[in-house]
């Protein structure tokens, strides 16, 4: 590709950014999780306009960081920023909850919008009691301390699970906690309830479809067609994995008394490469997992018990983190490689086509993706 001088690569942008009818209509309701375990990533600055490229409103971070945080001021993109899993008992402290706010969230706001703090990350499938039972304290507290900076109106108080504390999820309409997890939960579901906060929930149809593959259709787990899976109870038919999963979390929340706490989905992803034994982790299941999910995200279309409840989802993971131990995968979920390149353009339904570029009367430049394909485009020429 010929390399254009910065007014030429600018106008071209601009053109890219606003010649297709998504672009000028709204950006997606889709979130991403912009994690920072690896040490070859672009600096923050770089990465704002990577996300205002692909038209994304919405990020997720797990910490504070002060370098992104005034990265992003004014660029209109909502942040969740987190409180660490270590530094949950000493949240409990209403002093250390204050001081916390005061240097994390007081100094960006308005100019960053951080609309949620999430206290923790899986704390209730861990094995640290302490952790466990200071939960919900230490979110108390820091909502407190927004109610006493007057900041309880702009930002929320939550915190994230894993499907790994449903004790029951099939079939959806009987979905339930488990019962080592239920005197933890009732409680915090209070909370969310009292506070209006959302209930966040990391759902990976991977993880069940590589413990069991013979048995789980892939094309279920990837929002591919497929006959579909019937609820006995309610007749309600889900043709994905993702869906049954969110609303089995329903489930289990008005199963303890309550019908007014939203679910979110804070993770959720599939990972473009594996270790031998993680079986569909592959480059063509996640262009179809991430693809799939966003075209139905484009839709705002819900799940089958909550059809006009638009599911809103943080996808996992902006880049690939070359630092994060654990299996291959953990290494492979991002959309992006950190030097800016896709791993994968996502998507080719006709309803999210692009533009076709010409860069040069001799060098054509063919986008034929989704809004994210459109959008690769636009980032790329951000980094030359």
């Amino acid at each position: 590709m010929p390399r254009f001088r910065r007014p030429e690569m600018s106008l071209l942008l601009l053109l890219i950014l606003f010649s297709g009818p998504l672009f000028q209509t709204r950006a997606l309701r889709v979130g991403i999780n912009y994690g920072q375990i690896a040490n070859n990533l672009p600096n923050p600055t770089r990465v704002v306009s990577i996300l205002q490229s692909l038209n994304i409103s919405k990020v997720k971070l797990y910490d504070a960081d002060p370098n992104v945080l005034t990265a992003f001021a004014n660029s209109e993109i909502e942040f969740i920023i987190g409180i660490s899993n270590d530094n949950i008992v000493n949240m409990v402290d209403p002093t250390k909850a204050q001081a916390w706010i005061k240097q994390n969230v007081q100094p960006y706001i308005p100019q960053t919008r951080v609309t949620c703090i999430t206290v923790g990350n899986e704390i209730l499938t861990g094995n640290d009691t302490t952790m466990i039972t200071n939960l919900l304290p230490a979110m108390q507290s820091v909502h407190q301390a927004l109610v006493t900076l007057g900041l309880d109106k702009q930002v929320n108080v939550s915190t994230a699970h894993s499907v790994g504390i449903l004790g029951d999820s099939y079939p959806p309409s009987s979905g339930s906690f488990s019962p080592q997890l239920a005197g933890y939960i009732q409680p915090l579901i209070n909370f969310h309830s009292e506070v209006k906060s959302p209930f966040l929930i990391n759902a990976y149809p991977f993880f069940a479809y590589k413990d069991d593959p013979k048995s789980i259709p892939l094309e279920y787990v990837l929002f591919e067609p497929n006959s579909g899976v019937t609820d006995p109870n309610t007749n309600l038919t889900y043709d994905n994995m993702l869906y049954a999963q969110i609303d089995s979390v329903y489930s289990a929340i008005k199963a303890m008394g309550h019908t007014d706490v939203d679910v979110k989905i804070s993770e959720t992803g599939w990972p473009s490469k594996g270790d031998p034994d993680e079986v569909g982790a592959t480059i063509q299941n996640a262009q179809l997992y991430n693809g799939n999910l966003l075209q139905r995200i484009a839709m705002n279309q819900g799940t089958p018990m909550k059809p006009n409840v638009p599911v809103d989802v943080y996808v996992f993971a902006l880049f690939n983190e070359d630092l994060k131990p654990g299996p291959a995968s953990e290494r492979n979920y991002g959309l992006f490689y950190p030097d800016g390149q896709p791993v994968y353009s996502i998507g080719n339904d006709q309803s999210f086509q692009g533009v076709y570029l010409s860069s040069s009367p001799s060098t054509k430049i063919q986008v034929k993706s989704n809004f994210l394909g459109l959008a690769i485009a636009a980032v790329m020429l951000t980094l030359i």
